[in-house]
């Protein structure tokens, strides 16, 4: 199936009337955002991601991307067209410096247009996406030449950019990591080793790659403090950005994957001949630094691609359970699946959680403009906290949702969803990667009650608390979410009491406590939009509205109170007078998970 509606209503719902522009539009960086442009360029995304993107998802998917015998990488059939539409029209550098070629709109409005790309297509988007992150790093790390010759190109979509972090023996413990970097006494650096997992590794879409590595320098120390960050192209150039010869840096392979088949996913070897030619980017050292400076994008982006996802599966879902006539309803009509209430409770589901996600991560996104556009530096702060408490959340609640949505538009579609031809297995496939790359779940949770509750004693997170009990107020739709409030407000504090010197009852309980969190930031968005729609505003349809208000009251009312349980398990896990879950389970570990 290659039918794709951008939501671009919803969108615009939640820019104008949810999260509120207003901040943004007093940032004298952003005077061009005004709402006929955001109008203008929401279309006009929605136009390529439905019209050019979205029909190539499923043959990207059953041809892939291949490793030709002359060690270059094939992209599927309509992938060079696509990325030329892409590129000329300049929507890679939506969000970046103007200075170097940028459109330098909100990051808000190029998170929004990020999720029809990946709905779209998200093989595809995931090159993009990984330049973004290069984007980013040289803006805030690159030298004036590296900016000049590298950064212009990038956001100009000449050029694409990767991410080179992990290796083998690594993982997610970039600290082993052995690629070594050697000054060659020209001012440039030799480097040599493995890199795995790198998106976009090689292709065919651009003349040229910008690979950004980490590597270990002659005098490094061990550990994370010893690790140092290159440009490595594929291809040498002058200064002028001539294309000269092929630098030491090739693809060994490409995984097999379970899914973004068309994403060439490359095992990197630098060095095998004389050693790839690298540029240090800042200070010696502080290369895995300057990475962090990206995190909080680059998780916001993964984040949305569980959106993505649950956006496609539904409508695809949705579309299915139109036509598929099947059953009776209640006068012994034969009547299409989606007549029958349980289908209606799967694609409600779909849906109210999406559109909670979705305005989760684009809060975040108003969040991180605030924090690097706000003229007030305490606006900035304030602003900086809330999107570092929220982004683990988006990553790894959103991402989640997208594999849960994604199997539930299996479900709708019965045995068909089972049935690679129909495209729902596609969506699961796809969405499976998610809640692995830019930091595993499980990550992001011990990263959530570790650097940001624990660490700050729960402030920033006690804020937003204190800011979502202030807007339900009294609001009739608010009892359950009242309720998952005070249980969020119960689960930090006992946190805070029973975790902070014990680092494994901490991790015991990361994971539910992050899907407490986050369905309960969901349930107050959720509020918000629903308190929106009964202001007397007519710029959406009375259709719309409605559609609004089932989404809001079934998350509320369906979602928001599986908060219990999840409040119940951190209770029962650090309850003093209990065995803690923790003891429980380093036991099993210290024996093996031994039988009996």
């Amino acid at each position: 199936m290659t039918d794709y509606s951008p939501p671009i209503d919803d969108i615009r719902f939640i820019l104008r009337h949810v999260i509120g522009l207003d901040h943004i539009a007093d940032i004298p960086a952003f005077a061009d955002a005004t709402p006929e442009t955001i109008d203008a360029i929401l279309d006009e995304a929605g136009k390529l991601a439905a019209n050019h993107l979205a029909p190539l998802n499923r043959t990207g998917d059953t041809q892939g991307a291949h490793l030709q015998p002359d060690g270059t990488v094939k992209t599927p059939d309509g992938w060079q067209d696509a990325y030329k539409l892409f590129q000329e029209g300049g929507w890679q550098g939506i969000s970046a410096d103007p200075e170097h070629g940028g459109m330098g709109l909100p990051l808000v409005l190029g998170a929004a247009v990020a999720e029809f790309w990946h709905s779209a297509n998200m093989a595809f988007a995931l090159c993009p996406m990984l330049t973004a992150g290069a984007i980013e790093l040289l803006t805030t790390h690159g030298s004036t030449a590296q900016k000049e010759l590298y950064l212009t190109r990038l956001i100009s979509g000449e050029w694409t950019g990767t991410m080179n972090l992990t290796e083998p023996q690594a993982g997610s413990d970039l600290a082993q990591i052995r690629t070594r970097a050697e000054p060659d006494g020209t001012g440039t650096w030799r480097i040599r080793g493995q890199k795995i997992f790198i998106t976009y590794g090689d292709h065919d879409l651009t003349e040229n790659i910008v690979h950004l590595v980490l590597a270990r320098t002659p005098e490094a120390p061990a550990g994370v403090k010893g690790i140092s960050l290159f440009i490595v192209p594929k291809f040498l150039c002058d200064e002028n950005g001539t294309i000269g010869e092929r630098n030491d840096v090739h693809v060994v392979s490409l995984e097999h994957k379970l899914g973004i088949h068309a994403s060439p996913t490359a095992v990197l070897t630098f060095g095998d001949h004389d050693g790839a030619v690298g540029y240090l980017v800042g200070e010696e050292g502080q290369g895995l630094a300057a990475m962090f400076t990206m995190m909080n994008n680059a998780r916001l982006a993964v984040g949305q691609q569980g959106i993505a996802i649950g956006e496609r599966a539904y409508q695809q879902a949705l579309a299915y359970a139109r036509t598929r006539i099947q059953g009776r309803d209640a006068t012994g009509t034969p009547c299409p699946i989606l007549y029958h209430p349980d289908i209606a409770r799967m694609l409600l589901r779909m849906r109210a959680s999406t559109e909670a996600a979705r305005m989760m991560a684009l809060y975040a996104a108003k969040q991180i403009d605030i924090a690097h556009h706000h003229q007030d530096g305490s606006t900035s702060r304030k602003a900086q906290a809330r999107a570092d408490l929220l982004i683990p959340m988006i990553k790894a609640w959103a991402t989640d949702l997208g594999v849960e949505n994604a199997s539930l538009g299996i479900q709708v579609h019965g045995g068909m969803g089972f049935i690679e031809e129909t495209g729902a297995a596609q969506h699961l496939r796809d969405a499976r990667i998610a809640p692995i790359y830019e930091g595993t779940n499980g990550i992001q949770a011990i990263d959530l009650i570790g650097r940001k509750l624990l660490r700050d004693k729960g402030t920033a997170a006690l804020d937003l608390i204190r800011t979502m009990k202030a807007d339900i107020g009294n609001s009739a739709n608010a009892s359950a979410l009242g309720i998952a409030i005070e249980h969020l407000k119960t689960s930090v504090a006992l946190i805070l009491d029973q975790c902070a010197d014990d680092h494994n009852r901490a991790q015991t309980v990361a994971s539910p406590f992050l899907r407490l969190f986050a369905v309960v930031c969901g349930g107050w968005l959720m509020l918000r939009s629903g308190a929106a729609l009964d202001n007397d505003d007519h710029s959406f349809s009375d259709a719309f509205a409605n559609r609004k208000r089932a989404s809001v009251v079934f998350y509320l009312s369906q979602i928001v109170p599986e908060c219990e349980m999840l409040q119940a398990q951190i209770h029962y896990a650090l309850t003093p007078d209990t065995i803690p879950l923790a003891d429980r389970i380093l036991t099993e570990i210290e024996t093996g998970f031994t039988a009996g």
